[in-house]
C-alpha cells in the first residue's frame, strides 16, 4: 500500500483541487480579454479586505480558492490581456505554464550539480539550443538569473573583475566608469550603484535622431575620462531600448570597446530574441564581439516570468567574482560537474530551465520564428496605419 504523507495535503484532495485550478487557468487564458485591463481599486483596498492576522486553524481549499477569485483577481493588472500595452508585455504560453507547474511540484534546488544534476545539465543544454537559434558564438556560456536587471549587474561585476580583480577583496571601485546610451535601461545605473561604482560614474552618451548611441561621442568621453584619471572598464549597448525600441550601432561600439580594451555588454533583454528568426538575425550584428549579452525569454519567447539569460564569452570572470566554497558546499570535483551557484550572487536556484525547455520543445525553432514574424508584421501594419492617419 502506498505511503501517504499525512503532514501535507492528502493526494486525492490535491488531485481534486489541482484539476479545479487547471480548469480555472484554461478558462482564464481563454477569456482574459473580457476582463478590465486595469483593476478599479484604490491603494490599500485589498489590505483592508483581508484579515490583519493569519488564521489559527487551517481553512479548506475551496474557501481559499474562492477568495482568490473574489478578492485577488479583481485587484490584478492583467498582463495577459490583449489590450495590455503599458510596458513590453510578457508572453507566457501553455507549455511554459505546464513546465512551471512541474518545477513547483519538484521543488528542487540546483545550487550545485550534486544537489540536482538534471537541473544543471538541462540549463546547459537548453541555453545552448537558444544560443544556436540566435546565431551566437559557440564559446558563449549561458546562465539563468531572474531578470535582466540582475543579469546586467552580474555583467558589470564580471567586467570589474576582468579589469580590476582587486575590487573583490578591497571593495575599492573609485574612479571606475561605465558607459551607456542616455536611452539605456535604468538597470545599468542600478547595477553600477549596487556594484559600488556609483551613479556619477555612469556616463550617459547622447543619441542620434533614431535614439541610438553616438560612437564618436562615446570615444571622446572615454578619452576625456582617461586624461582626467578615471578608469573606464565597461560599455553597455542596447538592442531594443525600453522607451523607443532603438538599436545601438553595436559593431561601431564594439570597435571602440576593442580599441580601449573595455568589456562590452549588450542589453538585448527583449529585442535580442528577434534573432531566432534567421532573417531578423541582423539585430544582433556585432554581438559576436561582446563579452556578455542578456536576453529575457519571459519577454518575447513565450516563457512565464521570470527567466533571464546571461551569455558571456568569459565565464571565468563570473566565477572569480562570485565563487565562495564553505565546507557545506564542498563536493568532489568532476570536469563535467558545473556548479552554477559559483557564477552568481544567489546560492539557491529554481528549476527555471524546465519551462523554457517545454516551450522550445513544443513550438520548435520554426514555430517560435513564425510567431515572432507574425508579431513583427502586426507591428508594421500598426505603424503603417498610424503614419497614414491624419
Amino acid at each position: 500500500m502506498p505511503r501517504v504523507n499525512t503532514l501535507d495535503m492528502p493526494p486525492e484532495e490535491f488531485r481534486k483541487a489541482a484539476h479545479e485550478v487547471v480548469d480555472w487557468i484554461a478558462d482564464y487564458l481563454s477569456d482574459v480579454g473580457t476582463l478590465p485591463v486595469l483593476p478599479a481599486v484604490e491603494p490599500g483596498e485589498l489590505i483592508d479586505l483581508l484579515p490583519s492576522s493569519a488564521p489559527e486553524q487551517g481553512e479548506p481549499m475551496e474557501t481559499i480558492f474562492r477568495d482568490f477569485q473574489k478578492l485577488i483577481v479583481p485587484g490584478l493588472t492583467h498582463w495577459n490581456h490583449p489590450r495590455f500595452m503599458g510596458y513590453f508585455s510578457i508572453s507566457g504560453s501553455g507549455p511554459g505554464i505546464l513546465g512551471e507547474m512541474l518545477a513547483a511540484a519538484l521543488n528542487v534546488n540546483g545550487m550545485l550539480w550534486k544537489t540536482s544534476p538534471a537541473v544543471t545539465e538541462l540549463e546547459q543544454v537548453t541555453l545552448s539550443w537558444l544560443r544556436q537559434w540566435m546565431g551566437l558564438p559557440a564559446e558563449f556560456f549561458g546562465i539563468i538569473y531572474d531578470t535582466a536587471s540582475v543579469s546586467t549587474l552580474h555583467a558589470i561585476v564580471a567586467a570589474r573583475e576582468f579589469h580590476f580583480p582587486e575590487a573583490r577583496q578591497i571593495g575599492d571601485s573609485r574612479g571606475l566608469t561605465v558607459y551607456c546610451s542616455e536611452r539605456a535601461h535604468s538597470s545599468v545605473e542600478k547595477g553600477a550603484m549596487t556594484a559600488g561604482i556609483g551613479q556619477e560614474n555612469v556616463r550617459k552618451i547622447a543619441v542620434d535622431d533614431a535614439y541610438r548611441m553616438k560612437p564618436d561621442l562615446l570615444e571622446r568621453q572615454i578619452e576625456q575620462d582617461i586624461r582626467q584619471g578615471y578608469k573606464p572598464f565597461c560599455i553597455v549597448a542596447t538592442v531594443g531600448t525600453t522607451s523607443t525600441t532603438s538599436i545601438d550601432p553595436v559593431p561601431e561600439i564594439a570597435a571602440v570597446a576593442e580599441r580601449f580594451k573595455l568589456w562590452l555588454h549588450i542589453d538585448a533583454a527583449y529585442g535580442g530574441v528577434a534573432a531566432v528568426a534567421p532573417e531578423l538575425r541582423h539585430v544582433l550584428n556585432g554581438a559576436q564581439a561582446a563579452q556578455s549579452l542578456v536576453v529575457n525569454p519571459h519577454k518575447w519567447l513565450f516563457t512565464p516570468v521570470d527567466i533571464s539569460v546571461l551569455y558571456t564569452s568569459k565565464p571565468e570572470m563570473l566565477r572569480k567574482a562570485f565563487a565562495l566554497t564553505p565546507a557545506y558546499l564542498e563536493t568532489q570535483g568532476h570536469p563535467r560537474a558545473l556548479n552554477y551557484s559559483e557564477y552568481g550572487l544567489q546560492l539557491g536556484r529554481r528549476f527555471r530551465a524546465l519551462k523554457l525547455w517545454f516551450v522550445m520543445r513544443y513550438f520548435g525553432h520554426e514555430g517560435i520564428a513564425e510567431r515572432i514574424r507574425i508579431h513583427v508584421r502586426m507591428a508594421q501594419e500598426l505603424a503603417q496605419k498610424i503614419s497614414e492617419h491624419p
